[in-house]
């Protein structure tokens, strides 16, 4: 235990309160100094980033019971401010920014401030990752590339606690695929009903994915995470994973989001070894797959409701929860300083 995990953990102890009383809003809150470096963390400007992207096989209707436009119609309804991660950013006082990575759509210009949007598209979708490659390198190079200027703006307008979230019909497929080649997990146990399909579709779905995972042999390209990326990702998958590792150098508490979060965590773990150390998981999600994914990072979710919406939702909840953390740090009285007795020793 370095200097400064023992002043925050005493800290933390002499609250009045009992040892441990305050559960895991005490490990946030240690955590929280030890990402910003200090015995007085402080949670500035929050910020939700939406990343948004079409996949080319969702066109073929195999693994997703939703037709690709909706990935469209949603940006839409989250630029009017009519979707649920709208709903708890307003509710929570969380910026929310929302990034089109490459949708199947033409969005012209935005100019509103909230949300804030950027026109980061990379192209009108993936190839269909069912016949070829669904990115080229440099296209994964430069999403990644993108996510971290996004991140790196923030950053310069004072936030330093982010989460993020996505949308893209057909993304809960490849984030099994990239669960499965990462993790070594059975591609059965990591692919579930995404946005709801029925015990037909699933089946489908994942003969679907068997057949996409043999084509490109990922269980090759666990190690190689770019390479991984152009096989099955997604725009939006591989600017998450440049908005985390810049997230880590910029020292923001960073809050993961569900499934499709989680693994675009996983692949830029691989990129960036110990960018993990500054996230805090937001929930488990209602998305089978997730559940193991998170045993496999050793992640200890804040809050298990069930969800499966992505956009994130999950994150937007869990920000206030991080508040709670840094405030009773910094505003509860002390044992010496309310004069409390402490317990008998």
């Amino acid at each position: 235990m370095n200097n400064l995990q023992q002043q925050l953990q005493h800290i933390i102890n002499n609250k009045t309160k009992p040892l441990g009383a305050l559960g895991r809003l005490e490990d946030i809150a240690l955590q929280a100094g030890l990402i910003q470096q200090t015995i007085t963390p402080v949670i500035a400007n929050p910020q939700v980033v939406v990343f948004a992207a079409d996949h080319g096989i969702a066109l073929t209707g195999l693994v997703n019971p939703y037709p690709q436009a909706v990935t469209a119609q949603m940006v839409l309804n989250f630029l009017s401010g009519g979707a649920a991660i709208n709903v708890f950013c307003r509710q929570n006082q969380i910026g929310l920014t929302v990034v089109d990575a490459g949708v199947n759509y033409n969005f012209g210009s935005r100019t509103a401030k909230a949300p804030r949007f950027v026109d980061a598209k990379i192209a009108q979708g993936t190839n269909n990752y069912l016949q070829e490659a669904a990115m080229t390198i440099p296209q994964v190079n430069k999403a990644i590339e993108t996510g971290k200027s996004i991140v790196r703006q923030l950053a310069a307008e004072q936030c330093n606690c982010i989460g993020f979230g996505e949308m893209g019909i057909g993304n809960t497929s490849s984030a099994s695929l990239l669960m499965s080649a990462v993790t070594a997990i059975p591609l059965d146990d990591c692919t579930g009903r995404g946005t709801g399909a029925n015990d037909e579709q699933l089946k489908v779905k994942l003969q679907t994915l068997q057949q996409v995972f043999r084509l490109h042999q990922l269980d090759k390209l666990s190690q190689h995470p770019v390479e991984l990326l152009s096989k099955v990702g997604g725009f939006e998958i591989a600017m998450m994973v440049g908005a985390y590792i810049q997230a880590a150098e910029e020292r923001m508490i960073t809050v993961v989001d569900g499934f499709i979060s989680t693994a675009a965590l996983l692949v830029a773990g691989i990129v960036k070894p110990g960018v993990a150390n500054n996230c805090i998981y937001a929930h488990t999600s209602g998305e089978k797959g997730h559940e193991q994914m998170l045993g496999y990072l050793n992640a200890r979710p804040l809050l298990n409701l069930g969800m499966r919406l992505g956009e994130g939702t999950g994150a937007a909840l869990a920000i206030p929860l991080i508040q709670s953390a840094v405030n009773f740090l910094n505003e509860m009285a002390s044992f010496e300083s309310a004069n409390v007795s402490t317990a008998a020793t």
